[in-house]
């Protein structure tokens, strides 16, 4: 890539295709689906790749797209976008408000499906022009909110091949511009934990005399977050919190019946494959002391998140070749869960945090709120970072082992 001007290239392309982006933004914003019903959003950026040239191929269960850019030997470099949406009423009051009652994209998967589309665009350009070292695999990946989407990406054959996989999420906290960068875990491990509780019943007045079914309940309620936090290494952060609890009916009846519901997360993949079998030990052993059953469901969600540092320095020339050095930002773990950890539990590869707030805006309204919006200049920052991301980790997979570097992303002469 000596001797080419990629920041030169990408402002051309954005001068006239930018609104374009915006616009198809829009309406995937007006027009939200969620997950696994994506059936409208799946065609309107099937139709776009198709009209650039491109064989977009549709999931087997109809939503979805993976797409492929360029040929040849060289790497194969795989880029992600989720495109459902969440049940959340839309609360804005903008022309682009969503058009479906209790549903919007107030995660900004409408931003990282638009910001992937231009990315392709930009490289089957490059493509054409001889220009690609390599295969990029667009996917558009149906369903991260679920979750499941990732795994239906896999079972397809969706990242065979692949070499290397990047990913992105609007991050409200950052400026437009630049962009929220971490090795290792960036996201949490994320499961949901059901437990029942049963008993035979009885009187307040002659607890001694039946199970006390509740007392029981607010025991395992508290002894198994804090047991937890004695038996794995606080290092891996594992949590159990929980978000419903149900026993009972009147105040003088001890209930036959309990129920509570929460989510373990945590950041550390070893800890993670060992906290069904330890919770259900420690929830056995509470149970036992107090007479009463206990029967867990442990449904598992998303593994973490954990970026691989060759991947994360990688963004980071990305970010620095078309945004300016000081577009990468240091960022925080999240405990939120993101099922582009299913892809990185097989190949290499980084999530970032894509900002999206207008600099200077004191306003913040977070994800997954009814009032999230993004200034959409976003759009086209987001498709110089992906697009230099592709093109350096593509030029990186040829690298030879020792000697001048290959990519010079803003090179002049």
């Amino acid at each position: 890539m000596r001797g080419r001007n990629l920041r030169g290239e990408l402002d051309a392309f954005l001068a006239g295709s930018e609104q374009e982006l915006i616009d198809f933004r829009r309406d995937l914003h007006m027009h939200p689906e969620l997950a696994f019903a994506e059936y409208r959003t799946t065609q309107r950026i099937a139709d776009r790749l198709i009209a650039a040239g491109l064989v977009p191929a549709v999931l087997p269960r109809g939503t979805g797209v993976i797409c492929e850019v360029g040929s040849g030997d060289g790497p194969t470099v795989g880029l992600r976008a989720d495109i459902d949406a969440l049940p959340v009423p839309d609360e804005k009051d903008v022309p682009y408000s969503s058009t479906v009652p209790g549903v919007c994209h107030a995660c900004g998967h409408d931003v990282h499906t638009t910001v992937l589309l231009g990315t392709s665009l930009f490289l089957a350009q490059q493509a054409e022009a001889g220009l690609l070292p390599g295969r990029v695999r667009l996917i558009f990946q149906p369903a991260e909110e679920l979750p499941g989407g990732a795994l239906e990406v896999m079972a397809s054959g969706g990242i065979s091949g692949v070499d290397r996989i990047f990913g992105l999420h609007c991050d409200p906290r950052l400026d437009v511009g630049r962009v929220g960068l971490k090795s290792g875990p960036i996201t949490s491990a994320c499961d949901r934990v059901s437990i029942r509780v049963s008993g035979p019943g009885g009187h307040t007045a002659r607890p001694h005399l039946t199970a006390d079914l509740v007392f029981a309940l607010a025991k395992i309620l508290t002894e198994l977050p804090a047991a937890l936090s004695r038996r794995v290494d606080p290092r891996s952060s594992l949590s159990l919190v929980w978000g419903r609890v149900e026993a009972g009916s009147v105040a003088n009846a001890i209930p036959d019946d309990g129920v509570a519901e929460g989510t373990v997360r945590c950041l550390d993949e070893d800890a993670w494959h060992a906290a069904p079998d330890l919770i259900k030990g420690l929830l056995d052993s509470v149970a036992g002391a107090y007479g009463v059953e206990a029967h867990m469901d442990y449904i598992r969600g998303v593994p973490p998140v954990v970026n691989d540092p060759v991947s994360v320095q990688m963004l980071t020339e990305a970010a620095q070749g078309v945004l300016g050095d000081g577009a990468p930002a240091p960022t925080q773990q999240s405990l939120g869960g993101e099922d582009f950890g299913w892809y990185l539990e097989s190949i290499p590869g980084a999530y970032a945090r894509l900002g999206t707030r207008t600099p200077g805006s004191p306003h913040l309204a977070d994800i997954h709120q009814g009032t999230f919006d993004v200034d959409e200049s976003c759009i086209g920052a987001g498709v110089r970072f992906l697009a230099a991301t592709a093109l350096t980790a593509l030029w990186e997979g040829q690298r030879p082992s020792s000697g001048e570097p290959l990519v010079s992303l803003n090179a002049d002469n």
